[in-house]
């Protein structure tokens, strides 16, 4: 699963030893949005390249120069130490990645890990679930998870194999995997499709019809359709004109009544999502720092660096620093301690 020539580049470990703080980075570590929901991200690779993919996934990325994997201890002890700041009680650990959890080598021992630490109420997964199978999901189902997040795009063979961008995606298996895990596990299932207009517009109705048949969403529900969003460093499928929140939402609202079924989500009604102090922020925007340089960054053109117990991207590279160097920068993004900065002259 970690050869090169299956990720597509070279894999970067990220052990406690290094020193890489596992707060600061979008592709990898944990996030705190300042909710009860902690993003766990222990790996940045995808076996996939989605043809609307935000995060350019995927062997045939274009713009990633590493992917990450984090090292199962180091990511349970600082997970834990966050829950312990947050507090210890109605905590959702939420394994999303910028590429697909079911290709993190312990995937299992992180969920068991994750489900005997104190406060910890609900373990959910998003993913595509080509890496799915019965004996896998038996096992995440005896760790602890509690629901998985299925995206599926299309139920038509073809167009679905188009959108992932993998000529050996089988829906069918996928479908297969999605009603094995409605009916013959404790773990929810909620599927999850990428609406892209004029693409896949029929086949919406199809996978709302799919899930209802199966007896996905149990205990939360079962469809969260999401809008397609093109994003500046992902990939944007030819002549398709996003739909605006309002057309969006409108279409919901009238599959809401012929189907009768929650589409329109609310995070705190229907998850549980409440606010919870955040860590605290380490840099302010605009504010030139020293940083080490610690790695490669994400994708190309970028570094990853530390300081203050952070980890932080310098963006704009014109060529790669060696390990160690001390940096003068600008942070440029700070948001939810998501840190991005530029060299300063």
């Amino acid at each position: 699963m970690l050869d090169k020539e299956k990720v597509g580049r070279e894999v970067f470990l990220i052990r406690e030893e290094s020193g890489i703080p596992l707060i600061g980075c979008i592709a990898f570590g944990l996030i705190d949005r300042g909710t009860n929901t902690i993003q766990v991200r222990p790996t940045s690779i995808c076996p996939l390249n989605c043809i609307f993919c935000s995060t350019d996934a995927g062997p045939k990325s274009r713009m990633r120069q590493v992917e990450y994997i984090v090292e199962l201890e180091y990511l349970v002890n600082e997970f834990r130490r966050l829950v312990k700041y947050k507090g210890e009680y109605g905590i959702e650990a939420h394994i999303d990645t910028v590429g697909d959890p079911l290709t993190y080598p312990q995937i299992v021992d992180l969920v068991q890990e994750l489900r005997s630490t104190k406060g910890v109420e609900v373990i959910s997964m998003q993913t595509h679930g080509y890496l799915l199978n019965e004996h896998l999901i038996e096992e995440l189902e005896a760790a602890g998870l509690d629901r998985i997040n299925l995206s599926i795009d299309a139920l038509d063979p073809e167009l679905a194999k188009f959108l992932s961008g993998t000529p050996s995606y089988n829906v069918e298996r996928v479908k297969a995997m999605a009603e094995y895990i409605a009916k013959n596990t404790k773990i929810d299932l909620l599927i999850a499709p990428v609406w892209v207009p004029t693409i896949n517009d029929t086949e919406i109705p199809k996978i709302i019809e799919f899930a209802l048949s199966i007896g996905a969403g149990k205990r939360w529900p079962a469809l969260g359709i999401q809008k397609y969003i093109p994003h500046r460093k992902g990939r944007k499928p030819k002549n398709v004109k996003p739909m605006t929140w309002k057309e969006f939402y409108q279409k919901l609202a009238e599959w809401e009544d012929v189907y009768r079924t929650t589409l329109i989500l609310s995070l705190e009604r229907d998850f549980g999502l409440h606010r919870r102090k955040m860590l605290p922020i380490k840099f302010k925007k605009d504010e030139k720092v020293e940083l080490e340089v610690v790695g490669p960054g994400w994708l190309k053109g970028e570094l990853l660096a530390r300081g203050r117990n952070r980890s932080v991207t310098i963006v704009g590279i014109p060529k790669s620093l060696p390990y160690g160097t001390r940096v003068l920068a600008r942070i440029i993004g700070n948001k939810h301690n998501i840190y991005i900065a530029r060299l300063s002259p």
